[in-house]
């Protein structure tokens, strides 16, 4: 499969060696594309000048996960690639994990997502994400078998054939940075489509580091309610039950504490954005090449 490696970076030059030079290593024929979002260290620089065989993309501005992968979703389709493989800057691959990503993508047509195991950066267990959505906490625990049905696993690598660009299209301009790929994957379920994990193809994420704090919670908050109010799985009443009312319900829990206040400014925010989301539930409960 021609396939077209699309990485979105931000001040990119930690990783830049262990990533790009994953995939000089790839035992599967790459194209790649760095969509840089107007990094402030030396990332483009770093990229013209050691990585000569990668297309960059210097935005600028920072356009966000979701815009800036769209940028190299269009590539694809106009230069007819069969699929692409999304990468976070802040990863690694082996040499044949997108062929085995590949491999079973032609042999499974009705998967819109195959990953990757996820694994942390020192590769001595599965990514807490990875944990968390398929509910393997041990690489002792992998199956045998060459693909496992999983309802989400996050972006950090994503194999997508083409075709399912042609078909839901790229991702919404609702969500700006996160809930980008919990929305894109309710829309490919939505439509018929699978999303799995390879049990067989390893992937490193390297996030062990990273902590959290209460502004960054709150804010996950806001996108997970988001993605509800979004869900096209849900009706427009379960949406708002699941998305606003479920807020509302977390602010009277919370009192009478300062959590509670947050969560009315989420609600707030929500309602707010309630004309676009149910214009985006339209268009995504259509079949096209939406933000394409």
């Amino acid at each position: 499969m021609k396939t077209l490696v699309i990485i979105v970076s931000y001040n990119f030059e930690r990783w830049i060696e262990r990533c790009l030079g994953s995939l000089r290593e790839s035992q599967h024929p790459i194209d790649t594309v760095v969509i840089d979002n107007c990094s402030h260290d030396s990332t483009v620089e770093r990229i013209k000048r050691e990585y000569p065989e990668v297309r960059l993309i210097a935005n600028s501005e920072n356009r966000g996960f979701g815009k800036a992968n769209n940028q190299g979703f269009e590539i694809a389709l106009a230069e007819s690639y069969d699929a692409v493989f999304l990468m976070n800057q802040d990863a690694w691959i082996k040499p044949d994990t997108i062929a085995r990503l590949a491999k079973e993508c032609r042999e499974h047509p009705e998967y819109g997502i195959i990953s990757p195991v996820h694994l942390t950066g020192k590769g001595d267990r599965p990514d807490r994400g990875f944990s968390h959505y398929t509910g393997i906490k041990e690489c002792a625990q992998l199956p045998e078998c060459a693909l496992v049905n999983t309802n989400f696993v996050n972006a950090a690598f994503w194999f997508i054939p083409t075709s399912l660009l042609q078909s839901i299209g790229g991702f919404c301009p609702l969500f700006y940075h996160y809930g980008e790929d919990v929305d894109f994957a309710n829309r490919l379920l939505f439509h018929g489509y699978k999303i799995g994990y390879c049990p067989q193809s390893f992937a490193h994420h390297d996030r062990d580091d990273r902590t959290g704090g209460y502004e960054r919670f709150m804010r996950a908050e806001y996108i997970y309610h988001l993605a509800e109010c979004a869900n096209v799985r849900y009706s427009l009443l379960k949406a708002a039950a699941y998305g606003i009312a479920a807020v509302a319900k977390k602010s009277i829990a919370a009192l009478p504490r300062r959590q509670s206040i947050d969560y009315l400014r989420i609600m707030g925010k929500l309602l707010a954005k309630a004309p676009s989301v149910i214009k985006y539930r339209r268009i995504n409960r259509k079949r096209s090449s939406h933000y394409l």
